[in-house]
């Protein structure tokens, strides 16, 4: 079995759940919290921290928006633990593969690119902010469209381990369109006898195990992505800048901590998200909206003000 990286800054566990409160009508865009919101980031220097309700509007579903099912996505130990989970994984991930890796930006992606803020931080694994044009990217937990051996740690396409896994398993589950679509770009497969059937490749280099080179629930976020993020939120305050979190229940640590230095800092916080999110006590303010219509609002103002 492969080592883990040294223990810093574990993603929290799946099994956190928000408090259960009834769900808030969205703020219109004359509203008072809207309003307000605009007017504090209009004209600040800016660090934006994305989740998956950005991306909602490009097709690919959040695990805990207001309409999201329960879901227990893989942990990093499970997937470790031997090659039936990987099998699972892989299997579920190369019948999601074809709905991920066509999602295009939306246009809230297209506004975070036009805000010019000093850092975009994305929780995201789909790559979408990039594909905007976004500049100054730090995908926090990496990029479904990359590859990584456990064993030698050779990093590849995932476009072109797709091409492998089809020839290997060329009529696996005739039909699979139907499944539903998971936000990790896998699908809902949960029959173990179809499964069982499937071809996992491993690494051509080495012939070790592949893992999509993302950071799954318990495993660690890179120390350099995490200090080139804390750098960026460190310096809001001395600037007058702001952080904005756009689409992000905030339920793990790996986006929470963020929010929480801002706010012990004194740096105004404001949260972006349809539905409850951990942030909400730490922001200065909190809006009930859509991140592509707030979004493509702000960018038009900033825009304005030169």
């Amino acid at each position: 079995m492969p080592s883990r990286p040294a223990p810093h800054a574990a993603v929290t566990t799946p099994s956190l759940r928000l408090p259960d409160t009834a769900p808030r009508p969205p703020d219109p865009p004359d509203g008072a919290a809207w309003r307000e919101a605009l007017d504090l980031l209009a004209a600040r220097p800016l660090v934006l921290l994305t989740g998956a309700g950005v991306s909602t509007d490009s097709g690919i579903p959040d695990y805990r928006g207001p309409q999201a099912p329960v879901r227990a996505p893989m942990t990093f130990q499970e997937f470790v633990s031997g090659p039936g989970a990987q099998r699972r994984y892989w299997a579920r991930s190369h019948l999601g593969w074809g709905r991920m890796g066509h999602a295009v930006p939306n246009d809230g992606h297209r506004a975070a690119a036009r805000l010019g803020a000093d850092l975009l931080v994305t929780q995201n694994v789909d790559g979408l902010h990039e594909a905007a044009g976004a500049p100054r990217v730090v995908a926090l937990h990496g990029r479904i469209a990359d590859v990584v051996c456990l064993d030698c740690r050779t990093r590849s396409s995932r476009a072109l381990l797709q091409e492998r896994m089809t020839a290997l398993n060329p009529d696996f589950l005739a039909g699979g369109e139907a499944l539903e679509t998971r936000p990790d770009g896998d699908v809902d497969l949960d029959d173990d006898a179809v499964v069982a059937r499937f071809v996992v490749p491993d690494c051509e280099v080495c012939g070790g195990v592949l893992k999509p080179d993302v950071v799954f629930f318990g495993e660690n976020v890179p120390r350099p992505r995490v200090a080139r993020c804390t750098e960026a939120v460190d310096r809001l305050p001395d600037r007058d800048g702001a952080l904005l979190v756009a689409g992000s229940s905030l339920t793990v640590m790996s986006g929470l901590r963020f929010v929480r230095r801002a706010a012990k800092a004194g740096t105004p916080v404001v949260i972006l998200n349809r539905g409850v999110t951990r942030g909400d006590p730490l922001a200065t303010v909190r809006l009930e909206a859509g991140t592509s219509e707030f979004l493509t609002a702000l960018a038009d103002a900033r825009a304005a003000r030169g």
